[in-house]
Protein backbone atom coordinates (compact mmCIF):
# COMPACT_ATOMS: atom_id res chain seq x y z
CA UNK A 1 0.00 0.00 0.00
CA UNK A 2 3.15 2.47 0.88
CA UNK A 3 4.36 1.87 -2.50
CA UNK A 4 1.05 2.57 -4.72
CA UNK A 5 0.65 5.81 -2.46
CA UNK A 6 4.52 6.96 -3.06
CA UNK A 7 3.58 5.68 -7.10
CA UNK A 8 0.77 8.17 -7.10
CA UNK A 9 2.12 10.84 -5.17
CA UNK A 10 5.42 10.76 -7.76
CA UNK A 11 3.41 10.54 -10.71
CA UNK A 12 0.85 13.72 -9.73
CA UNK A 13 4.28 15.96 -8.74
CA UNK A 14 5.68 14.78 -12.70
CA UNK A 15 2.24 16.08 -14.38
CA UNK A 16 2.68 19.18 -12.45
CA UNK A 17 5.78 20.13 -13.73
CA UNK A 18 4.59 20.35 -17.15
CA UNK A 19 6.15 23.01 -19.91
CA UNK A 20 3.77 25.58 -21.76
CA UNK A 21 2.51 24.89 -24.87
CA UNK A 22 0.56 25.10 -28.22
CA UNK A 23 -0.61 23.04 -30.69
CA UNK A 24 -3.28 23.13 -33.18
CA UNK A 25 -4.77 21.11 -36.24
CA UNK A 26 -7.05 21.76 -38.81
CA UNK A 27 -9.21 21.48 -40.92
CA UNK A 28 -10.47 23.29 -44.19
CA UNK A 29 -13.25 22.96 -46.63
CA UNK A 30 -14.00 25.17 -49.50
CA UNK A 31 -17.68 26.14 -49.16
CA UNK A 32 -18.10 29.37 -51.97
CA UNK A 33 -16.11 30.49 -54.77
CA UNK A 34 -16.77 34.08 -54.00
CA UNK A 35 -15.47 35.73 -50.63
CA UNK A 36 -19.53 37.87 -50.55
CA UNK A 37 -20.49 34.88 -49.69
CA UNK A 38 -18.70 34.16 -46.25
CA UNK A 39 -20.65 33.81 -43.38
CA UNK A 40 -19.45 36.05 -40.13
CA UNK A 41 -19.64 33.27 -37.52
CA UNK A 42 -17.20 32.32 -34.66
CA UNK A 43 -17.93 28.95 -32.54
CA UNK A 44 -16.35 27.49 -30.00
CA UNK A 45 -17.15 24.02 -28.66
CA UNK A 46 -15.03 22.61 -25.26
CA UNK A 47 -13.91 19.32 -25.09
CA UNK A 48 -11.33 17.12 -22.94
CA UNK A 49 -8.97 17.20 -25.59
CA UNK A 50 -8.82 21.39 -26.07
CA UNK A 51 -11.07 23.77 -27.90
CA UNK A 52 -12.39 23.76 -31.16
CA UNK A 53 -13.36 27.05 -32.78
CA UNK A 54 -15.04 26.94 -36.20
CA UNK A 55 -15.71 29.82 -38.94
CA UNK A 56 -15.56 30.97 -42.62
CA UNK A 57 -12.15 32.64 -43.78
CA UNK A 58 -11.15 33.81 -47.67
CA UNK A 59 -8.00 32.29 -48.33
CA UNK A 60 -6.29 31.45 -51.30
CA UNK A 61 -7.57 28.72 -54.14
CA UNK A 62 -4.71 25.88 -52.78
CA UNK A 63 -5.12 26.76 -48.97
CA UNK A 64 -3.56 23.31 -47.17
CA UNK A 65 -4.04 24.28 -43.12
CA UNK A 66 -1.33 21.91 -42.10
CA UNK A 67 1.32 23.68 -43.89
CA UNK A 68 0.05 27.21 -43.67
CA UNK A 69 -0.93 27.96 -40.33
CA UNK A 70 0.82 28.34 -37.03
CA UNK A 71 0.64 28.81 -33.84
CA UNK A 72 2.20 29.59 -30.64
CA UNK A 73 1.27 31.13 -27.48
CA UNK A 74 2.17 34.75 -25.02
CA UNK A 75 1.35 34.68 -21.53
CA UNK A 76 -2.72 33.63 -21.50
CA UNK A 77 -3.11 34.15 -25.33
CA UNK A 78 -2.73 31.88 -27.88
CA UNK A 79 -2.06 33.25 -31.43
CA UNK A 80 -3.40 31.47 -34.73
CA UNK A 81 -1.72 33.19 -37.97
CA UNK A 82 -2.66 31.90 -41.33
CA UNK A 83 0.26 32.33 -43.42
CA UNK A 84 -2.06 32.76 -46.92
CA UNK A 85 -1.38 35.79 -49.21
CA UNK A 86 -3.12 38.42 -49.04
CA UNK A 87 -6.54 38.86 -50.64
CA UNK A 88 -6.69 38.59 -54.24
CA UNK A 89 -9.54 38.23 -56.53
CA UNK A 90 -9.50 34.22 -57.02
CA UNK A 91 -9.87 34.02 -53.38
CA UNK A 92 -12.45 31.35 -52.12
CA UNK A 93 -14.11 30.68 -48.93
CA UNK A 94 -13.29 27.71 -46.73
CA UNK A 95 -15.25 26.61 -43.45
CA UNK A 96 -12.16 26.46 -41.02
CA UNK A 97 -12.24 23.81 -38.18
CA UNK A 98 -9.41 24.54 -35.65
CA UNK A 99 -8.42 22.38 -32.93
CA UNK A 100 -6.59 24.22 -30.20
CA UNK A 101 -4.62 22.20 -27.13
CA UNK A 102 -2.49 24.31 -24.84
CA UNK A 103 -1.64 24.36 -21.59
CA UNK A 104 -1.61 26.30 -19.09
CA UNK A 105 -4.94 27.04 -19.79
CA UNK A 106 -5.62 30.85 -22.03
CA UNK A 107 -8.11 33.24 -21.59
CA UNK A 108 -7.94 34.77 -25.52
CA UNK A 109 -6.83 33.77 -28.37
CA UNK A 110 -5.76 35.90 -31.51
CA UNK A 111 -6.67 34.54 -35.14
CA UNK A 112 -4.96 36.96 -37.77
CA UNK A 113 -5.99 40.04 -35.94
CA UNK A 114 -9.08 39.81 -34.52
CA UNK A 115 -9.33 38.66 -30.67
CA UNK A 116 -11.66 36.42 -29.13
CA UNK A 117 -12.40 35.92 -25.26
CA UNK A 118 -11.98 32.21 -24.25
CA UNK A 119 -13.53 32.28 -20.87
CA UNK A 120 -17.60 31.42 -20.19
CA UNK A 121 -19.31 34.68 -19.66
CA UNK A 122 -22.22 35.11 -17.11
CA UNK A 123 -25.60 34.45 -17.96
CA UNK A 124 -27.63 36.85 -16.14
CA UNK A 125 -31.03 35.53 -16.15
CA UNK A 126 -32.75 37.70 -13.38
Amino acid sequence: MYKLIISIAICYMMSCDRKPYVEHKVKEEKVADDCKERQSYFRKISNFGGERYEFEKCLHPEFNGGNEVISWRKSDTVFVAFKSPNSASDDKVFHITLDIDSYPEYHYIWIDGDTYSTSPTENNTE
